[in-house]
């Protein structure tokens, strides 16, 4: 039985373009009418919102890979909820969506733009591990990165949502060594002790070439860049001959407002080759493919999630304004065949819930 369609539901919009860091007063929360759905279509309530680095590239007035946010009018992003009417076949009320109209309560979309997922796992995964993130690790390790067994792989912004999957994959498939950078000492113990990283360092402990050389002293064959800047540089530096850089993200520089640094000079000496890979770019599997594809990623058995939730569309928090919860999926790492799942949004948000995930087989899925 479908529930009673609410008049109006909260939404942000973007009312400025940020000017370097995004502050509070660049958005606004706003009461909007909810759409009841027409023909094909459904009405969603949205149980969780992503929050992804790439959004502050929206936020800015320039070409890009993906069109920019408008201002005045509400974000878009992943979101993951429930169906609360439905004029489409095939969809009913109370199913589980994915779909890419977040940064609202109510989502009215066509029933073609949105995938039904599996409720019996954790619907917040289907924004992490089973959702974009885990498809950006899979396919940039594994086809942009060319990744093979033996390679020896640094992963910057390793602690972060696709980070800590991309290491994981890599040693599953039977990497040589797995390093890391991440910014905090908690967040490097996690990458060691929970994501099962051989090695990590705090970025802020010194310079970057200096400590990568420290933990890879016989150089890396593949650097996953979810930074750029500094951590570019040095990882072109410590590539062996035959190295691959897949250039996911450059999220030091999201905010500059001065143009950055060129990456260091010679690579092409290394026969070094770089890619790009990440949200938006060259489609690797239609959109229904993900949640299916992200199903292979994990291990066998189960495992406990733990999830920092947010706590509603509303003001308030660190970084963004309130309608980014900040999110942490990890489920206990064991032996390989075991996935840690992080999730991680902007900061600010507090919360913890538990449940039991089913487990997907990794196997040799290629």
């Amino acid at each position: 039985m479908a529930e009673q369609i609410p008049a109006t539901g909260r939404e942000w919009h973007l009312v400025a373009r940020p000017d370097g860091w995004p502050v509070p007063e660049d958005f606004a929360l706003v009461e909007a009418p909810v759409q009841a759905p027409g023909p094909g279509q459904i009405l969603v309530r949205n149980e969780y919102l992503s929050v992804d680095p790439y959004m502050r590239g929206r936020m800015n007035d320039v070409k890009s890979y993906i069109p920019p946010f408008r201002l005045g009018a509400v974000m878009d992003g992943g979101a993951v909820g429930r169906v609360v009417a439905s004029e489409a076949e095939g969809f009913a009320v109370g199913d589980a969506v994915l779909h890419g109209l977040g940064w609202r309560e109510y989502a009215t979309l066509d029933a073609a733009a949105g995938v039904k997922v599996d409720p019996a796992l954790p619907l917040q995964s289907y924004l992490g591990v089973l959702g974009m993130p885990g498809l950006t690790a899979y396919a940039g390790l594994l086809e942009v990165g060319s990744f093979k067994e033996g390679d020896a792989v640094f992963v910057s912004g390793a602690a972060g949502a696709v980070g800590s999957i991309v290491g994981q994959i890599a040693k599953l498939r039977g990497a040589s060594l797995v390093v890391g950078s991440a910014g905090s000492p908690e967040k490097v113990r996690r990458l060691v002790e929970e994501f099962g990283y051989d090695a990590a360092f705090d970025y802020h402990d010194g310079p970057i070439a200096e400590q990568l050389a420290k933990v890879a002293p016989e150089g890396i064959d593949v650097y996953f860049d979810n930074v750029g800047g500094e951590h570019l540089e040095a990882a072109i530096g410590a590539l062996r001959v035959h190295g691959r850089a897949v250039l996911c993200g450059a999220i030091a520089q999201y905010n500059d407002t001065a143009p950055g640094r060129a990456a260091q000079p010679g690579a092409g000496h290394r026969q070094a080759a770089a890619a790009g890979g990440g949200a938006g770019g060259r489609p690797l599997r239609a959109p229904a493919a993900v949640p299916r594809r992200g199903r292979r990623l994990a291990g066998r058995g189960q495992a406990a999630l733990r999830g920092d939730r947010g706590r509603g569309l509303r003001p308030g928090g660190g970084g963004l304004p309130g309608a980014a919860p900040r999110r942490e999926h990890r489920q206990d790492a064991g032996a390989r065949e075991r996935l840690t799942v992080r999730h991680a949004g902007w900061p600010g948000w507090r919360g913890e819930s538990r449940a039991a995930t089913r487990a997907m087989g990794f196997g040799d899925d290629k």
